[in-house]
């Protein structure tokens, strides 16, 4: 079996080499227990730097367009607007903190926020040493009505799998800052620091029901090639064919879905 990753070099900048399109293709072939990293093949570079215009290094500076789906926060009835004082935080985590919302504020992710709601900040360490910045959204969450669509099982989805031979995943960057908030519920999304109180405009990590509004969204614009050519787990897209030839259409069609839809892997 061979298992072909296009992937964004930072994320295996250890495991693999650079392309001219800043993105990578491996073929690993395990033989006798041994993993061996080979180039892609010429038509999936063509295909890369065909597509390299949503392969950028970073999220365009602009919000996603309106989509489907975008994210709404529905409350129990008679919930109150929830607020938490802002944790203490270390000078690290206080100077990476500054740096982030600079980065979020820059890229128009958020904007300043004079919302009741107000979660507070926490880090944690990312596998490479750095920190990761957190919202703590559990007393939001606690009063979310739950979204019931349904996540696919990891075992159903390998099912679908049977016969093929080539594979690519690709990992939707920054996805869930791909889909917008609904307009209703930005002020929810509140968080509170010592540089102020802010909003996301999109859809923040750590909210109960973002993993099911960006399912549903996945789904939606890839459901003509569902169970044909591609599985989708979240922001993980799995391409599957019989062999190369097939796998180089598949890929395009893929692409071709993600363009149109201002999708950026």
């Amino acid at each position: 079996m061979k298992l072909f990753l296009v992937e964004t070099l930072a994320r295996f900048e250890k495991d693999v080499k650079r392309t001219d399109t800043g993105f990578l293709a491996i073929a690993t072939e395990v033989e006798d227990g041994k993993e061996k990293i080979s180039e892609p093949p010429g038509k999936i570079k063509e295909l890369l730097k065909e597509f390299q215009d949503i392969l950028p290094d970073d999220l365009p500076n602009e919000l996603p367009p309106y989509r489907t789906h975008q994210h709404e926060i529905v409350e129990e009835p008679g919930s109150k607007p929830t607020f938490r004082a802002p944790y203490r935080l270390s000078p690290t985590e206080l100077t990476d903190m500054k740096k982030q919302i600079e980065y979020l504020l820059a890229k128009g992710l958020i904007r300043p926020s004079t919302s009741p709601y107000g979660a507070p900040v926490l880090f944690t360490p990312k596998p490479d040493g750095s920190l990761r910045m957190c919202i703590d959204y559990r007393a939001l969450n606690k009063q979310t009505i739950k979204n019931k669509y349904p996540i696919p099982r990891i075992d159903d989805l390998l099912d679908q799998l049977r016969g093929a031979t080539v594979f690519s995943k690709l990992d939707l960057r920054s996805g869930y800052w791909q889909i917008r908030m609904a307009d209703n519920s930005i002020h929810k999304t509140a968080f509170r620091t010592r540089y102020g109180s802010y909003e996301y405009l999109v859809m923040p990590f750590g909210l109960t029901n973002a993993p099911a509004t960006f399912q549903a969204e996945m789904n939606h614009i890839l459901r003509p090639l569902l169970d044909e050519c591609v599985v989708v787990y979240l922001d993980d897209i799995l391409i599957y064919s019989r062999d190369m030839k097939q796998h180089v259409e598949h890929l395009r069609r893929v692409f071709e879905i993600l363009r149109r839809e201002r999708f950026y892997p």
